[in-house]
């Protein structure tokens, strides 16, 4: 795990996660399992984590989370469509309540002026109970500055910030 990452957040999900009885499923691209070490680097995430992929190729996110060939095909890797479909793929596949997924370009190259280096998408799908009709992905774009490790530092926090408000905000049931 970096160094500089700070666990707080991670610390909270877990809560949160305890508190709902959530569990959780990360599909990685660009931060390589450091949202997983970071989850799992807290006392007792075996309550709530179930499992990590590491998805960094096409096909790897094809065969393992069923990201269509078409979102790859029009979007790019590094795409809002492809960090929804991560996270809904990762949590379906889990059978998990929550699926995160980080899909960018960490650097230091791979940009474009479209993607330029440090942008990323965090992808967070939930799991309504059936016929709630309450499930959902989302995606949101960051640009992040730095170094390589810093951009997947800031990935990793800003994954774990946007799950804790989507955990907080689901209304209790």
């Amino acid at each position: 795990m970096h160094e500089d990452i700070d666990l707080e957040y991670a610390r909270d999900v877990g809560d949160a996660l305890r508190e709902t009885d959530g569990t959780l499923a990360v599909a990685e691209s660009c931060t390589g399992g450091l949202i997983g070490a970071t989850i799992t680097a807290v006392p007792g995430a075996s309550d709530y984590f179930d499992s990590g992929a590491t998805t960094y190729a096409y096909d790897a996110k094809r065969r393992e989370l069923g990201v269509s060939r078409e979102a790859l095909d029009e979007h790019g890797a590094v795409s809002a469509p492809v960090a929804r479909e991560m996270a809904r793929g990762v949590r379906d596949t889990a059978d998990a309540t929550w699926g995160v997924a980080a899909t960018g370009v960490a650097g230091p190259s791979g940009g474009t002026e479209e993607t330029p280096v440090g942008t990323v998408y965090v992808g967070i799908a939930y799991a309504g109970p059936w016929g709630s009709e309450s499930s959902y992905a989302t995606a949101t774009r960051y640009e992040f500055d730095g170094d390589r490790a810093a951009v997947r530092a800031k990935t990793v926090e800003q994954a774990l910030a946007d799950l804790l408000e989507a955990i907080e905000s689901r209304p209790s049931v």
